[in-house]
């Protein structure tokens, strides 16, 4: 009886009858004939628009046929197509509804089973070839009337839920031949107008702002993409504002959840006692929470920040902290179709994006949220999902961190922010209290995020790229800071401790490792970076004595380094693929090993003449006070520079796979439930 139900069969009146048909089922079975409908019934489109549309069923019916079974109703279904767009112009609310609601079930349903058709024969199926150019405009411009009218939010909304099935109605967005009539017939201005008012923004920004995301990423490699063009130059401060507060909120309702669900996950006397017991064995399953992360809105920040340069500014605008609300916040429910972190964030906090600033309130900004957000990506990188989420926030902050403006907001000691990140739990080491956090500016927050990652990810499936991405960003922050002389009260050493065990890990897993990536180029990444600091330390570090720190970390592991220099010479002296890159190391350590060398020797005698046998950290750093005048270092070309970010070509497959990944997970969340009549109905009964 369900499944009779679920074609569109009512219910049987009696045992000895035939379940009977909606009405609406019969008027598309006429419409799956070749005879035009509308010849023994000229009302025929006017009824159909007025009938609560049964979308499950005009999809399967339209999943059944095969593309020769659909060329034979070819011209039905243009006209079914043509009246959907001409009924989008009514000025009965139902109509447009059901008009929209029959186009999204066409455009689902005919390239659900003509998947290997070429884009050509799927516009010729909806649409015909000779009349597409003008349908598409026609059905774009009303489109376009209907989000920028003054009309219902629930119609926009439909709307929006329809562009979002036609742009992903292939998993392979580049595939679509359908889009190029959406490049053509431009929506851009709006989405602009959606994004900068407070209220259209707080029911309508999420999917405005994932739509624009998608239809960015369309063929952008092959050809002139408008919305890549518009979107670059957009500088009206309210449109991008309001797309940095979608952005935000999005990110802030995923923070809070995973929030949520850590808290509850480590609350309650039995849970303590289970963890009690579970620090005693290895327990993967205990040291993470398994969430989905939300890329659409991620891929939306990283076009915006990649893309715009005045969006830069969006980063740093302060907004009360809303990730910790002292009374529960509204959630938006979760089904099993919208896991953690897809849902789009409550409309109250979409709705308030100026709420009354406190003095005594943490305050938050775009950019908090943002590396809190990767701060809980990035600590589970074992799947290849979660892995490119890594990737796409170490991304996003190498083109922040490139940024001169972003530079100078992240290093300003006027804007300091207690950034409470999430830290995986290791058995090593014991939970921080957020608390204990400082106030401090931001970029200590970056550093800190990048320690927290090279720390925490020293593995077997050892996550090259990420790690190289790590080195790099340290690397333009560091550069800014020597340029512009910036003396950042952070705690060095324990960088230099990270990325001191981090060569220790590649030594020790050399053959492992040398089997799938090249070592050599992290090694060299790390290395140029103590070289930054032995070389420029002294207009960047904080006081004189965090330059003889320095010192003292690299003579205290000494043993790594030469471990580094004696591996090296080894493979840069046998011919190879290796030989080169490991060349290049061993000339970088030049520096380092003087360092070493001319430092040692003046310890061990120091211990020999005082009769000590270990010497004391105050020891050591007054030995090495004392002999800075008789060191000679090199001077090293280039350690000031870096290559800008440029994604293509080097990023080109990367986002054609998430594109990919995001248009399925759109595609799968535009679901059903989502254009369910009964709100619309309601909505539309009470007008006058």
């Amino acid at each position: 009886m369900a499944q009779e139900r679920k074609v569109g069969l009512l219910r049987r009146t009696s045992s000895s009858k035939k379940p009977l048909k909606e009405k609406v089922v019969l008027m598309y079975d006429e419409i799956f004939t070749k005879d035009d409908p509308a010849k023994t019934n000229p009302r025929f489109w006017d009824e159909l628009f007025l009938m609560k549309v049964n979308l499950e069923y005009l999809e399967a019916k339209l999943e059944s046929l095969d593309g020769d079974e659909v060329m034979l109703i070819k011209e039905n279904l243009n006209s079914l197509f043509h009246h959907c767009v001409q009924a989008l112009e009514e000025e009965h609310q139902i109509k447009v509804v059901n008009a929209l609601q029959t186009l999204c079930a066409l455009f689902r349903g005919v390239h659900q089973k003509n998947k290997s058709a070429t884009g050509f024969d799927i516009i010729n199926m909806l649409v015909g070839f000779d009349k597409a150019e003008l349908r598409m405009k026609d059905l774009m411009e009303s489109l376009d009337s209907l989000l920028c009218g003054d009309g219902s939010e629930s119609l926009k909304s439909l709307c929006l839920k329809l562009l979002l099935c036609l742009v992903t109605v292939t998993d392979n967005i580049s595939q679509n031949t359908l889009l190029e009539y959406v490049m053509i017939n431009s929506i851009f201005e709006a989405i602009l107008q959606i994004l900068s008012d407070v209220s259209s923004r707080g029911q309508h920004g999420y999917d405005a702002v994932v739509l624009l995301a998608l239809l960015v990423n369309y063929r952008k490699y092959e050809s002139v993409n408008p919305y890549i063009v518009k979107l670059s130059i957009v500088d009206d401060e309210p449109t991008l504002d309001g797309m940095g507060m979608v952005v935000h909120h999005a990110l802030t309702e995923y923070n809070r959840q995973y929030k949520d669900k850590d808290e509850e996950r480590h609350g309650g006397f039995l849970s303590t006692l289970t963890n009690m017991v579970g620090s005693m064995f290895i327990a993967d399953a205990d040291e993470k929470l398994s969430v989905q992360t939300n890329e659409a809105i991620l891929l939306a920040l990283y076009e915006a920040v990649h893309l715009n340069r005045n969006f830069i500014t969006v980063l740093a605008q302060s907004h009360p902290e809303m990730d910790m609300p002292t009374t529960p916040a509204p959630t938006v429910p979760t089904t099993p179709t919208t896991p953690l972190g897809t849902t789009p964030p409550s409309v109250d906090l979409m709705h308030n994006p100026e709420l009354p600033l406190d003095p005594s309130m943490q305050t938050s900004n775009l950019l908090i949220t943002f590396l809190k957000y990767s701060s809980i990506v990035m600590q589970d990188t074992k799947d290849e999902h979660r892995l490119n989420s890594a990737r796409l926030c170490l991304i996003i902050l190498a083109c922040i961190a490139e940024d001169q403006y972003a530079d100078a907001f992240l290093h300003d000691d006027n804007m300091n922010f207690r950034v409470n990140l999430h830290r995986m739990p290791m058995r090593h080491r014991k939970k921080a209290a957020d608390k204990n956090v400082p106030c401090r500016p931001l970029v200590c927050a970056v550093l800190d995020l990048m320690v927290e990652f090279i720390v925490t990810h020293m593995m077997k499936e050892f996550p090259m790229d990420l790690y190289t991405r790590c080195v790099q960003i340290i690397h333009k922050l560091i550069c800014y800071q020597k340029k512009c002389r910036i003396r950042l009260q952070y705690t060095w050493r324990e960088l230099w401790s990270a990325l001191i065990n981090l060569l220790k890990f590649l030594l020790s897993n050399e053959t492992t490792l040398l089997a799938k990536h090249n070592i050599f180029l992290l090694a060299l990444q790390v290395v140029n970076l103590f070289n930054m600091f032995i070389t420029y330390g002294d207009t960047f570090l904080p006081t004189p004595s965090s330059y003889d720190e320095l010192y003292y970390e690299i003579v205290r592991m000494h043993q790594v380094f030469e471990n580094l220099y004696c591996m090296v010479l080894r493979v840069s002296t046998n011919v190879g693929q290796w030989k080169e890159p490991a060349s290049k190391v061993t000339h970088a350590l030049v520096n380092v090993r003087a360092i070493i060398n001319h430092f040692n020797p003046k310890i061990e005698s120091y211990a020999a003449v005082n009769h000590i046998s270990q010497l004391s950290e105050d020891q050591v750093l007054e030995v090495v006070r004392s002999n800075y005048d008789t060191l000679t270092l090199k001077l090293q070309d280039g350690l000031d520079q870096f290559e800008r970010y440029s994604e293509q070509p080097r990023e080109t497959a990367f986002f054609k796979e998430l594109v990919r990944s995001i248009s399925v997970n759109v595609r799968k969340n535009v679901s059903l439930n989502t254009l369910s009549q009964d709100v619309l109905l309601k909505e539309f009964s009470s007008i006058s």
